[in-house]
């Protein structure tokens, strides 16, 4: 039994998208390069042949875990998310107490987690080290580059 991971209705349509695409396209595209392969001969000395049925057995894998990932998501109604503390879609504002850097993150996901869209997964860092605090609280982050502290200004949707 996995982990159940928190979704946006946006993120959760992906994966669903994402599972649907390898189960059909997937898994056609492999059958025609495993068809292809074995039209050309013997299959004991057939590199294409194994590849192929390597590429099925990823493929699979690949499916088998998405499965998993799909079936323990949940999709996080909003309304229900508690703006008091910090938690999985909350966006919250962080200064960084020693040079007073502000900066604003959205809590997601690991796999919804996107840098370029301020967007940072609550297994990260960062991330776990906010999760729980209210405006005004301080968190000490460990980052590659030391321990930095940063304070909570604000928290919202």
């Amino acid at each position: 039994m996995g982990n159940i991971s928190y979704y946006t209705k946006e993120g959760y349509e992906k994966l669903k998208a994402e599972l649907l695409e390898l189960k059909s396209k997937g898994r056609a595209d492999i059958a025609k390069q495993i068809a292809e392969a074995r039209d050309k001969g013997d299959l004991s000395e057939n590199a294409e042949y194994d590849a192929a049925k390597d590429a099925q057995g990823h493929l699979e894998a690949k499916i088998a875990q998405l499965e998993g990932v799909v079936g323990n998501a949940r999709v996080l109604d909003e309304s229900s998310v508690d703006t008091s503390k910090v938690s999985v879609l909350s966006t919250v504002r962080i200064k960084n107490t020693k040079n007073g850097m502000e900066v604003q993150y959205t809590l997601v996901s690991e796999e919804e987690a996107d840098l370029k869209a301020k967007k940072i997964s609550v297994q990260s860092p960062i991330g776990s080290g906010l999760l729980g605090k209210k405006v005004g609280e301080k968190a000490e982050i460990q980052t590659p580059g030391g321990i930095i502290e940063f304070e909570v200004l604000d928290i919202s949707l």
